[in-house]
Order: C-alpha cells, then sequence, then structure tokens
C-alpha cells in the first residue's frame, strides 16, 4: 500500500528571537504580532488547516510557553463572548485554536539555524510527507498559499517550494533556485542556492516559507554541516536530497509579506486593512488628512 500524498502534519518553526522587533518582542513572541486583530501565528494555523492538515508540531525556544496558551482553548471568554452578542469575535477566537491532542511542542535548545529546528521535530512526523510553514511570511491570497501548494503537490512527488521572483539586488536574503522547465505554477528545480551573491545567484526565483517535503529530509537534516551564517541551512538539506528526489518550485497566487522584518509587517497591515471594508474607509481617510510634508 503506497504512502498518502495528503499533507497532514505541518511543523511550525517559531523559536526565533525578534530581535528586529525589539523592545517589543521582549517579552511577547513575534509570532504573536498581529496584523489587524490577529497574530501572525494564527494566520498561519488558519492556512494549515485550510490545506487539510491534522497535527501541528511547533518548534519553540525558551520563553515562549506563552504560544501554548494562545492555541489553547478559552471556553470562558468564548461563552462571554457569545453572551454578549459578539459571534464573529468568538469564531474568530476558536479559529486560532488547535483541538488538545492534535498540538506538539518541541524544545529547539539552541539556535542552530532552521534546518535544525525542522530537524527537531523528527519524532512527530511519521512515514508521510510534511509541511513547513514559517508563520513570518504571511501571503494574502483567494486560496490559501499551502492549500495551493498541497493540491498541486498531488500530481507531483519528492519535494516543493513556495517561489516567487525578487529583485536580483535581494537574492542574498533567500534561498535561490536554479530553474529548468515549467508547467502552469511549477518550477522544475535542478537545484536551490542559500543566500547566493548577486554574481552567483542561478535566478532571481526565491523560496519563501512554505514547504512540503519527504520525511527522508530528517536524515540528511542530521548529517548536514552548518552553512550560511553558520547555521544547519534547510536549504542545503534540501539541495543534498533533490539529487534522489525531484523538486519543485511552486509559483502560488497571492501577495507575500515579510512579516520578519518592520517594513512587511507594516505594509501588510496597510494591505489588509484596505481590503476589509470596515477599515478602508478610515486608513483612506487617515492618509488624505496627512500634512503634505509628511505624506510625500
Amino acid at each position: 500500500m503506497g504512502i498518502s500524498m495528503r499533507i497532514r502534519t505541518a511543523v511550525f518553526p517559531v523559536a526565533g528571537l525578534g530581535t528586529r522587533f525589539l523592545p517589543a518582542t521582549k517579552a511577547a513572541p513575534k509570532e504573536l504580532l498581529p496584523v489587524l486583530n490577529k497574530p501572525l501565528l494564527q494566520y498561519a494555523i488558519e492556512e494549515a488547516r485550510a490545506a487539510g492538515v491534522e497535527s501541528f508540531v511547533f518548534v519553540h525556544a525558551r520563553g515562549k510557553s506563552i504560544l501554548e496558551d494562545q492555541i489553547d482553548r478559552y471556553p470562558a471568554l468564548e461563552a462571554l463572548l457569545e453572551h454578549r452578542g459578539k459571534h464573529e469575535a468568538a469564531e474568530d477566537l476558536r479559529s486560532g485554536t488547535i483541538t488538545a491532542g492534535d498540538a506538539t511542542f518541541v524544545r529547539q535548545p539552541e539556535a542552530l539555524g532552521l534546518g535544525h529546528a525542522i530537524w527537531c521535530a523528527r519524532r512527530h512526523i511519521g512515514a508521510e510527507p510534511f509541511a513547513v510553514i514559517l508563520p513570518d511570511d504571511l501571503v494574502a491570497s483567494e486560496i490559501p498559499c499551502l492549500k495551493q501548494m498541497a493540491e498541486a503537490y498531488q500530481s507531483t512527488n519528492g519535494m516543493m517550494v513556495a517561489a516567487m521572483p525578487v529583485e536580483r539586488e535581494e537574492v542574498s536574503k533567500y534561498g535561490i533556485i536554479d530553474p529548468g522547465d515549467s508547467d502552469g505554477a511549477l518550477i522544475e528545480a535542478r537545484g536551490i542556492v542559500e543566500k547566493p551573491t548577486m554574481e552567483d545567484a542561478p535566478s532571481n526565483v526565491a523560496v519563501i516559507g512554505r514547504y512540503i517535503l519527504p520525511p527522508e529530509i530528517m536524515h540528511v537534516l542530521e548529517n548536514t554541516a552548518p552553512g550560511a551564517g553558520g547555521e544547519i541551512q534547510l536549504t542545503d538539506a534540501i539541495a543534498t536530497l533533490s539529487a534522489d528526489q525531484p523538486l519543485h518550485g511552486f509559483r502560488f497566487e497571492g501577495e507575500r509579506f515579510d512579516c520578519g522584518s518592520i517594513e512587511g509587517f507594516l505594509k501588510a497591515n496597510i494591505r489588509l486593512a484596505l481590503q476589509d471594508p470596515k477599515l478602508a474607509h478610515c486608513v483612506l481617510e487617515s492618509i488624505e488628512q496627512m500634512p503634505s510634508r509628511v505624506a510625500a
């Protein structure tokens, strides 16, 4: 009997310190920073759930136990909101929670890189392909990004990474695909390079924080030496495994915001506010009322 191609498990690396948002992240994890009224982590959870994910694995670090409280049910608050007729608020609260037993928290003892964080989740993956979602990367789209990928994955095997073009000057911030043939949204990837210089980059097609990976990646990660930045890079392990398994980039529909940066976080709040009929007028009115020297 073959291995199911359904994506039932997702890993959420949430161990980062969020230093670009200090002092706001001194005590509050960056994953709980809100875009409008919803924390980044909840957007990621809802996206995973829309793709059919049933098992949620969070790789966190010391000082981040508050994340467990955030995803846990709060029946008293839900009941209070319902009693006061705030049904939409109660539903928003429930949509960010995970049923007991479906969430697992794993500690990353040292900040050794994204690849190491994924490896820390190895005992909770099983024998099926799994997803990785970086909550810092918020993708605003009609169909959630991971759902798009999961549907496309049914016609492939091996590995899949979300991909988008970036400016040549930006390639050193990303894993960059060496592209081959394209088939609709799918790009054959002949290789992948982590944070290359502009001169050495094989393209400007960058990997962003959505991956579908086979369980075999864990063995590769265990034997991957530190790479860029002295960390164990997930892209290095993917590049190694791509010698034996197909690798595809997936050009998703939607707009990606790097909410790990203040600039991207600000853009996400403005863009989503403009898409909300209740908030768009307020945003536009505030901009119109700005002194011309500020608006410029």
